[in-house]
């Protein structure tokens, strides 16, 4: 039960992320895993105690590799979101696709980096020893605690000015542009942020299941299901999403 509560929150920041891209702005981001991916790897990266097999083995603590995987996932949303953000809707669609297999591509070849198709051991258990036995229900915490700070967070930005922009841009951009709103920049940021909050569900998933290879961050279980998820639960509703 506890497994399976933590992978539903875990996914549950996974989805808040897309509901700010897709449910508040619009935008058709078939890329999910792939930040998913690069918040998982940047955070084992950083974590692990020092090996041959793969870059970094820092020993850093876990929350260093949070901060980390949430910087790196929003650098590389916010490199895509200047070459693709400018694309309609289904266009945008192929783009992600398209970035998502490079970046698979680059976790399964870049053996330096990421260990290849052999994947990265050894990621560390936050408060692993601190209770005997009792270090998943702790992790549980961890995660219902972050869950529920990114889900007040996303509804304070659904409900301020500047959600209410996004979702001006979501029903009729060509008015939005009119009222003198930059529509590329609102999208930029609620693309970097939405991404942000799936490279953090990344990390939660590498420190969660202490293993990752590229296996883990296919697109039906990385990407499809979050959109069920969505789509189930209703898009544009934090609480649907969540549900979902």
């Amino acid at each position: 039960g506890i497994f399976f509560l933590i992978l539903v929150g875990i996914y549950g920041v996974l989805v808040l992320g897309l509901n700010i891209q897709w449910g508040y702005a619009g935008m058709f981001n078939i890329g999910v895993g792939a930040f998913f991916a690069v918040g998982a790897y940047a955070s084992a990266i950083v974590t692990t105690p020092p090996s041959a097999e793969h870059l970094g083995g820092f020993n850093l603590p876990f929350w260093v590799g949070f901060a980390i995987a949430v910087a790196v996932a929003g650098a590389i949303a916010f490199l895509i979101g200047l070459i693709t953000l400018k694309l309609r809707s289904d266009y945008l669609a192929i783009a992600t696709i398209g970035i998502a297999e490079i970046i698979s591509q680059i976790l399964r070849n870049e053996g330096w980096l990421t260990n290849g198709v052999r994947g990265i051991t050894r990621i560390p258990r936050p408060f692993r020893g601190w209770i005997p036995g009792q270090d998943t229900l702790l992790y549980l915490g961890l995660v219902l605690v972050i869950l529920a700070v990114v889900y007040w967070a996303a509804e304070r930005a659904y409900r301020s000015p500047w959600g209410r922009v996004l979702r001006a841009i979501r029903e009729d951009e060509p008015a939005t542009l009119a009222a003198g709103k930059d529509v590329l920049q609102f999208r930029l940021q609620a693309f970097v942020l939405g991404s942000m909050l799936m490279g953090l569900a990344g990390a939660l998933y590498a420190h969660f299941v202490n293993f990752i290879s590229p296996e883990a961050f296919q697109p039906e279980f990385a990407t499809f299901i979050v959109w069920v998820m969505l789509i189930a639960g209703g898009s544009g509703n934090n609480r649907g999403a969540l549900l979902g």
